[in-house]
């Protein structure tokens, strides 16, 4: 079962009573990544600063820290580790999850001290905290390690601090740069760093990792997590989210909507979720609407190609839509009509 974690000691993007990645000792469906470290690491050639990109809740996190609990409890060595596993009983392994090795350091969000809320960015002064690192020796002539989860967060001073270390960094140091989206991130950092593409995980996958995560997630009826795990796109948070019922039951209405609308109960929808307490819900209105029309580009492919494009266009001005109204702090309602709209006209 998952350590209890109280609410009031969540960090960014965690879920209550979940484990951290930092302490999650399993990693599942991204056996190539693990073996591109496995590589460099006997090679005796890793490279300084990996940037690890992909979807949100696909395990990037967790591979980074599982890199790091290895070289923390066993160093490089000679020849490629069969394994990045450490047993969770390793005073590595241990100090890993309590952030407590003094090789490590995680670059994220924090309160600052005496603050009431969590800054929307990482901040320069965060960041010169922890590389602080770096200026340092290491610990029994080990590796210091930082991972920064995530990238998008940097602010641009704080993205600077870090890129003046990955520029000149010292020896046996390594980055770890958690990404959900790489092309967003100062050009001079991305060509500093080898770039390591995670896919979403199989729907197999995903099923495990609900399954293995304990009560209450796994108390849900084999159905219920099956179609979670259908409908997440490889995306282990997105699953846990599809296991609300509140959740679950709007990608219903949205779905039967997209089927056959009925306007009057699409007014109602833009109207429900036009404030800024249903900004999960929106999210998920829109992934589905997404979702639909990849589904019916797959379908649809023996059809003329105008037909394909008319779909295609139809995605594209939904998201570019959608876009804007979050960088400009639009109102939301217009674009949950045009979404309907738009795929109304795209049949």
């Amino acid at each position: 079962m998952p350590p209890e974690t109280r609410a009031e000691e969540l960090e960014p993007g965690e879920v209550a009573g979940l484990r951290r990645p930092r302490e999650e000792m399993r990693l599942i469906g991204q056996e190539p990544a693990e073996a591109a470290f496995r590589a460099a690491i006997g090679s005796g050639r890793l490279h300084h600063a990996w940037l690890i990109g992909g979807p949100r809740g696909i395990g990037k996190a967790t591979l980074a820290f599982r890199v790091a609990r290895h070289l923390l409890a066993r160093g490089a060595g000679r020849g490629e580790p069969d394994t990045l596993a450490v047993p969770p009983d390793h005073p590595a392994a241990r100090q890993v999850a309590s952030l407590a090795h003094p090789n490590l350091v995680l670059l994220r969000r924090q309160r600052a001290p005496g603050a009431k809320t969590v800054p929307t960015q990482i901040t320069v002064e965060a960041a010169r905290r922890a590389l602080h690192l770096f200026a340092e020796t290491a610990a029994d002539a080990g590796y210091r390690i930082c991972i920064v989860d995530c990238a998008e967060e940097l602010n641009l001073a704080s993205a600077n601090a870090l890129l003046k270390v990955i520029e000149e960094p010292p020896a046996r140091s390594l980055f770890l740069i958690v990404s959900h989206a790489p092309g967003r991130l100062l050009p001079t950092i991305r060509s500093r760093c080898r770039r390591l593409a995670l896919r979403p995980l199989a729907e197999a996958d995903v099923a495990a990792v609900l399954r293995g995560l304990g009560p209450p997630w796994s108390a849900h009826p084999p159905e219920v997590l099956a179609r979670a795990a259908s409908l997440a796109e490889g995306s282990v948070a997105r699953a846990l989210g599809l296991l609300d019922p509140t959740t679950l039951a709007l990608v219903d209405e949205v779905e039967a909507l997209l089927a056959s609308p009925d306007w009057r109960r699409v007014l109602a929808l833009a109207e429900r979720l036009s404030g800024r307490e249903a900004d999960t819900l929106y999210e998920t209105a829109l992934d589905t609407v997404q979702r639909h029309l990849a589904a019916e580009i797959g379908r649809r492919l023996a059809e003329p190609p105008a037909r394909l494009a008319a779909l295609a266009e139809a995605s594209e001005r939904i998201a570019r839509s959608a876009r804007e109204a979050a960088t400009y702090n639009l109102d939301r309602r217009p674009v949950i009509l045009s979404v309907f709209e738009e795929v109304a006209a795209a049949r």
